[in-house]
């Protein structure tokens, strides 16, 4: 019995990886049916605003793009070198710059450095900062379309919580900052329904690559990490982990530690 319900969860959880298939049901998304599109990004939620810098030249360590893809690794151990706000403002850049944004007739989109399907990008991007110069350890919040900062807040033991939502990996909890990206389906949803899921899934990432390489471009290093805690990551961030087809539903798909490296 045991067994029977593992396949029939692995069969369902497959099928869900796949695109078109003959058991689709066709159905008309809020797009269609001429029902306003979500908002392109989260309103604000922190205070204390901070302006980023798009003038990169200064931190760039290499810019041969056939070293980057060859020294790209996973790395999970860090240097106490404090990162620079700068850095840190080419990384966020990197995974989620918004370079203009599109007016059609139909709809606003935003164009940013990494792709998504139908150019919806789903995501929210926080970080837990720790050892970032200029910035107080706390939550923030990356306002994309302005390219700013925002903190959330500061929190209690936050290295021990961070490790114990990311699986008890040390160097998630260590790391001197850490990205956690959220996914709002119903940004990808109000266009194509029951593929968004899946489409979300891949945008992810292309966000997270983008992160490696930008790292090996300034010295710094990161790990995707996948395992987590679905409730204790959500709780960090105050979001409700319950499931919910609700329009502003909003919980943790994908993280990554950063660090400087010796």
């Amino acid at each position: 019995m045991e067994q029977h319900n593992l396949d029939t969860k692995i069969a369902a959880l497959r099928e869900m990886m796949k695109a078109y298939t003959a058991l689709d049901e066709d159905y008309d998304s809020d797009q269609e049916k001429g029902l306003a599109q979500p908002p392109l990004e989260k309103g604000s939620i922190g205070t204390n605003i901070i302006a980023l810098t798009k003038d990169f030249s200064n931190i760039i360590k290499t810019n041969d793009f056939l070293t980057i893809l060859n020294n790209r690794t996973s790395r999970r151990k860090y240097s106490e070198t404090p990162m620079q706000i700068d850095e840190l403002a080419f990384l966020l850049w990197a995974t989620q710059g918004i370079k203009h944004v599109a007016a059609g007739k139909v709809r606003k989109a935003t164009i940013r450095t990494v792709p998504s399907a139908g150019a919806r990008h789903p995501f929210e991007t926080y970080l837990f900062v720790k050892n970032v110069n200029d910035l107080a350890p706390g939550l923030y919040h990356y306002i994309a379309l302005e390219h700013q900062l925002e903190f959330v807040g500061s929190m209690d033991r936050l290295v021990d919580r961070l490790t114990e939502a990311y699986a008890g990996q040390e160097f998630f909890g260590e790391a001197a900052v850490d990205f956690v990206w959220t996914v709002v389906p119903y940004r990808s949803e109000w266009r194509y329904t029951t593929k968004a899921q899946k489409y979300a899934l891949i945008d992810v990432g292309h966000v997270c690559q983008n992160l490696y390489l930008a790292c090996e471009a300034i010295g710094c290093g990161t790990c995707a990490v996948g395992a987590y805690d679905q409730a204790l990551a959500d709780g960090l961030l105050g979001l409700d982990t319950n499931p919910s087809c609700n329009l502003e539903n909003e919980f943790v798909v994908y993280a990554a530690p950063v660090g400087k490296l010796d």
